[in-house]
């Protein structure tokens, strides 16, 4: 099927299904499809159509993780692809949902080309944490790390996770008995858009992601002296934001000169947050992401003493404390290659980079060998109504994942 269909057609037919997938969500700018709510609900059909349109045996789990199945010889492995369904609120159409469509449009253009091992294409209920203080449930449960007690969040309206379940249909007790085997499950591939600006700046459609960024969040609060502004000399003060400053540009300093570090003070709160005071108290955030551990823990515990020494020159205490961490997630070395030569294959360079954003994928790691392939996107804008992925990109993913299967060796 590949050799009648164009690039331009499939990347059409893709637009197509992510219009249709869009359509159903909340009122209001750009996509809200919350993981247990009537949308979820309405958006089931239509992937169940679009894996039946590829021939896909399609059945849901007791995570509400949709699965397309799409049979291999007896007793092959099978190789999991897929994404998630949900979005963040008044997102974009395309995270999450077009890593669903993709694949199972490779497996369309396929047709009846034999495999030497089964596929599953899965569509996950909640990665994005949304709704409840809690995500990647699906993947969770699939690797055997997914902890009951997270059934007993609740959403702001004071749902919990286990009621939302039920109201769904849904067996919550269950869900601990989904653990796959991993001698079954030769590897997981996603595919997503970058959701930055790399592969657009290079002006390549296609990238191969080399990890998964950890990442540690910190908080600092700094304590000076509030003071009039009028009144108490510059030489005097015990200026609690200016030496918060000098850790935001000591973090961005650190990120600037680290290669593959990315280093962010997002949350800022100065009191008392009057114009003619001098600031006596600030409360931060410091947050550290990285490919490699080695250097995010590096980055983290230099930005520590950093702080300490603005604190001692300045002449106000510090409190930093590590509040998060969670570690990369490194792609399987082999994925990794057979996704770039298929990408090699369809007139791409096989650029690898990687991911600051977490993903499915980074639960997946704990079943089994995980890859990603990311898709440019316009401007690197996501989690925003603006988001979008050219249909001329999606038709050379799906390309690339139609070049890639029947190559991919067993295992």
């Amino acid at each position: 099927m590949t050799d009648t269909l164009t690039r331009t057609d499939l990347g059409a037919e893709a637009a197509r299904w992510i219009e249709r997938l869009a359509r159903v969500s909340e009122p209001g700018p750009g996509v809200t499809r919350l993981p247990f709510t009537e949308e979820h609900r309405s958006v089931l059909p239509l992937l169940t159509e679009l894996m039946e349109s590829a021939g896909l045996g399609v059945r849901m789990d007791a995570a509400a993780t949709l699965i397309g199945r799409r049979g291999g010889p007896a007793g092959a492995p099978t190789l999991l692809m897929g994404s998630h369904q949900d979005s963040v609120r008044q997102g974009g159409a395309y995270d999450g949902a077009m890593g669903v469509v993709l694949p199972v449009l490779a497996l369309r253009a396929l047709g009846d080309a034999p495999l030497p091992f089964a596929v599953e294409v899965l569509a996950f209920a909640d990665e994005e944490g949304a709704r409840f203080p809690t995500a990647l449930m699906g993947p969770r449960a699939l690797a055997g790390t997914f902890d009951p007690a997270v059934l007993d969040l609740a959403d702001p309206g004071g749902v919990t996770l286990r009621a939302a379940m039920e109201g769904f249909g849904l067996d919550p007790d269950a869900v601990a008995g989904l653990r796959r085997d991993p001698a079954g499950v030769m590897g997981w591939i996603e595919c997503h858009i970058e959701q930055g600006p790399v592969l657009e700046a290079e002006g390549e459609a296609l990238g191969v992601v080399t990890a998964i960024c950890g990442i540690e969040r910190h908080s600092v609060i700094w304590d000076g002296e509030a003071a009039h502004a009028g009144t108490v000399p510059m030489a005097l003060r015990r200026d609690a934001l200016a030496a918060a400053a000098d850790l935001v540009l000591a973090v961005e300093a650190r990120a600037r000169e680290t290669e593959g570090l990315l280093a962010t003070v997002g949350a800022l709160k100065v009191l008392p947050g009057v114009v003619n005071a001098v600031p006596g108290q600030v409360e931060m955030t410091v947050e550290i992401r990285a490919p490699d551990d080695a250097v995010r823990e590096a980055a983290g515990a230099a930005l520590s003493a950093r702080a300490e020494q603005i604190a001692a020159a300045r002449g106000v205490r510090v409190a930093m404390r590590r509040t998060y961490a969670q570690p990369a997630t490194p792609c399987d070395p082999r994925l990794q290659d057979a996704l770039a030569a298929a990408v090699r294959a369809v007139g791409g360079r096989g650029m690898r980079l990687a991911s600051g954003a977490t993903h499915d994928s980074s639960a997946m790691a704990d079943l089994c060998p995980v890859a990603m392939l990311f898709l440019a996107c316009r401007d690197g804008i996501s989690h925003n109504p603006a988001e979008y992925c050219a249909p001329e990109v999606m038709g050379h993913a799906v390309e690339a994942l139609a070049a890639l299967l029947p190559n991919l060796e067993r295992s």
